[in-house]
């Protein structure tokens, strides 16, 4: 195996052996189930002490990009390409700014791919779709109960097959739902406001469209059936500056 040269600059040597050993994987064309190295063989190719590689490739396993197997060591895995936002979009830990980005995000993601969703809708979806919003809860002034939120929303993203844009939605779910809780004394009077302006959308009226093959019109009731949360960033943004500027007054 080959030596591999650390070069001498500023960042840490774990995020040299880091960036050396993805490098390493390219240059080799391994590929996902490929064996690598043993860490011995690595420190002494990369000329450093084990227990600093040690850190470089727990950074990788946590990752999902290397994984240990029995009888075989370490192996080159495929890792989730949003596995490292699963650990760290914990609305419990994040700013009210960040929460704010991704529901912003999120929505623009999903008005994003209304064109997949009819390119691939098929007859069993629709089916599907009709079940989720039969059996749903629906409360009062377009709140729906959690599980109903998700099973419909998560059912779109999953039309398209894209497993990233169906992941995102497991992950940002947890955000949707602290948000409702944390800002509902907020969001309330915005959904009562639309209700009697008569700009309520619902999962049925979404289905209509799905069923009508109707792409213009359901992308339109879908900006509107996320206008509650449009409304609101920008309520909130106004707010944060309007608190700037008073600051300086």
């Amino acid at each position: 195996m080959e030596r591999l040269k650390i070069q001498n600059n500023s960042i840490t040597l774990v995020d040299q052996v880091e960036d050396k050993l993805l490098n390493y994987f390219r240059e080799k064309d391994l590929k996902n189930g490929d064996h690598i190295p043993n860490e011995m063989e690595l420190a002494a190719s990369l000329g450093v002490a084990r227990s600093v590689l040690r850190e470089a490739l727990s950074r990788l396993k946590m990752m999902g990009m290397i994984e240990t197997r029995t009888r075989r060591g370490m192996v080159l895995t495929e890792p989730s390409i949003l596995g490292g936002m699963r650990r760290v979009v914990d609305p419990r830990i994040l700013s009210e700014d960040a929460l704010f980005d991704i529901l912003g995000f999120r929505i623009a993601l999903e008005i994003g791919i209304c064109h997949e969703i009819f390119l691939h809708i098929t007859p069993e979806d629709i089916a599907e779709l009709e079940e989720i919003v039969n059996v749903g809860i629906m409360y009062e002034n377009n709140e729906y109960a959690p599980f109903s939120e998700f099973a419909f929303h998560t059912k779109l993203y999953k039309i398209t097959g894209n497993r990233t844009i169906a992941e995102f939605q497991n992950i940002v779910h947890p955000v949707m739902t602290f948000v409702k809780e944390k800002f509902r004394e907020y969001l309330a009077p915005i959904n009562v406001k639309l209700k009697e302006e008569g700009r309520i959308i619902t999962h049925q009226d979404l289905l209509r469209h799905l069923k009508e093959h109707d792409e213009e019109h359901y992308r339109e009731a879908l900006e509107q059936h996320f206008e509650v949360y449009k409304i609101f960033i920008r309520e909130k943004n106004n707010r944060s500056v309007e608190k700037r500027q008073n600051r300086y007054l």
